[in-house]
Formats: C-alpha cells, sequence, structure tokens
C-alpha cells in the first residue's frame, strides 16, 4: 500500500478506531517524504498549479492522532504541542543558513540547499521552500505555502498557507519573487514569476487588483485564483468608495496596484545582495 493510501485510509476512520501506533508510523514516513520535498501540497502541473489533497489530509490526520506533549530538544527553549507536531531538525549538510535568534522550522516542511532564514522567522508544516530563496526577520510561511527560487521575503511579510478547505490551493509564491516588508498574501493567491510586491501590499484571494498598464481588473474566480502576472509590479493604492455614505465622509478603501511591469531599473532595485549570504 502507497503512502497516498495509508493516509487516505487512515484519514477516513473515526479518531477511536485509528490505532495510534500505526498512524504514527505513517505520519512519520509522511513527514520524512516533506521534509525531503519528495511530496508537497501543491504542484505545477503543465502550467497549472494543482492541490495535493491527500497531503493536506496527511497533515490534518497528524493533528488529530497528535497528544499534547513536551516536544523541546534541550533546555534552552520550551515547547509543548502534538506529539505529531515535533521541530525540524536540521544539520550543517542540510546547507541551509540559519542565523540565532529563535526561528523554528516545524517538522514536515521541506527547505532547500541554499535558503537562508534570518530570525525570528517560522517555517509551518507543509511549506516549502525552494533553493536560493531568503526568509527575513518576523516572516511567517504559512502551512502548505509553496515558495520558489531566489524568492525574497522581506522583513515581517505573511505569506499564509491555506491548509483548509483541504481542495483549497494554498498561497503560491513563484520563481524570483520579491515580497516586501510588511506584505501579506493570504488565501490561495499565486504570485507568478519575477512579480515584485512592494512594502506594505496586503493580497487576499478575494481582493480585486488593478492593472494600470492592460487597464483590467484581475480577481478569482470560482475555478480559478487569483493571479498576479508574471514581472508585475504591484504597489499599495485606494480606490473611492461610491456609495453615499463613504462619499459624505471621503472614504476609500485599500487596493493593490499594477503600476508596472518589472524592467532593467526595478531589477537593480531589488537584487539580491549576495556578499550578504
Amino acid at each position: 500500500m502507497s503512502l497516498q493510501q495509508k493516509i487516505e485510509k487512515l484519514y477516513e476512520l473515526p479518531i477511536e478506531k485509528i490505532d495510534r501506533n500505526e498512524a504514527f508510523e505513517v505520519i512519520e514516513d509522511f513527514k520524512c517524504s516533506l521534509n525531503r520535498g519528495e511530496i508537497r501540497a501543491a504542484e505545477k502541473i503543465t502550467g497549472t498549479w494543482k492541490v495535493n489533497d491527500w497531503v493536506k489530509k496527511g497533515i490534518l490526520l497528524a493533528f488529530r492522532v497528535g497528544e499534547h506533549s513536551e516536544v523541546s530538544d534541550g533546555d534552552v527553549f520550551q515547547f509543548f504541542d502534538k506529539d505529531t507536531m515535533g521541530v525540524r531538525q536540521l544539520s550543517i549538510n542540510h546547507g541551509v543558513r540559519i542565523v540565532p535568534g529563535g526561528t523554528v522550522i516545524r517538522d514536515g516542511a521541506y527547505v532547500a540547499e541554499g535558503v537562508v532564514i534570518m530570525p525570528p522567522s517560522y517555517i509551518n508544516i507543509g511549506a516549502y521552500v525552494d533553493e536560493g530563496t531568503m526568509i527575513d526577520s518576523h516572516a511567517l510561511i504559512g502551512s502548505c505555502a509553496q515558495i520558489g527560487k531566489r524568492v525574497h521575503c522581506s522583513a515581517a511579510a505573511q505569506i499564509g498557507g491555506v491548509l483548509e478547505p483541504i481542495g483549497s490551493l494554498p498561497v503560491i509564491v513563484e520563481d524570483d519573487v520579491f515580497i516586501g516588508g510588511n506584505c501579506g498574501i493570504y488565501e490561495g493567491t499565486v504570485i507568478s514569476n519575477r512579480a515584485v510586491i512592494a512594502a506594505g501590499v496586503i493580497i487576499t484571494g478575494s481582493t480585486p487588483v488593478y492593472d494600470l498598464v492592460h487597464k483590467k481588473i484581475l480577481k478569482k474566480s470560482a475555478s480559478y485564483p487569483l493571479v498576479i502576472p508574471e514581472g508585475a509590479v504591484v504597489v499599495p493604492g485606494a480606490r473611492q468608495i461610491n456609495q453615499s455614505f463613504g462619499k459624505d465622509n471621503s472614504l476609500s478603501l485599500s487596493t493593490p496596484i499594477i503600476i508596472k511591469y518589472r524592467d532593467e531599473k526595478t531589477d537593480t532595485a531589488t537584487i539580491l545582495e549576495e556578499s550578504l549570504r
């Protein structure tokens, strides 16, 4: 029986009928596969991102069968969590640079060689962080979020995950994307290759994004997520509220705006400083 079949079988059982020893063994194999990047919560197939819902089921199963316990490793930091949800253990051989200061990677998250993590940062279970990416201070990579190669997640950037609903696409950040400080990317938004999200931009799956270059409004549909186009440069903006009370009080709503598409000047401004890596 494959790992997927084992996960799906256990997931369908009521908790009182689950053999915890069997489930624990399956979950350990499952987390090891996530750690190695052999399985992931979503992947790009023929140009389209697809959810691997059985992977999400495995994470939810781990929460469901876990028991509250101390999962600390040593006396410096104490952790009390589900015993199926330990801290990811790395060695120098993994090639990941983790600067001291309170960073935690949950067991079951893939972090590729060449990733740099500044403290404090948090990478949750099911996340996939590809090679050469920088995770800056106070940044969050949520459960199941998929982060590409050479991405820069600036200080205090919040990348939501989307663990539930099971069939929902998690947040996707493709290769060579720049995420500015204090940004928030949530609800299954897809940030395409080489896009630049300026500091302070908040994008949710239901946020309309105004493209000044192509004079159109980007929105998600019932079957398609909100996608920020390749090379788009997105800045914080505002739009007037036309309802009478809004007009009377000069109110507006914050709105992400695509101000231009990436050019040589943008590349110079967002280049990763190799001497810091």
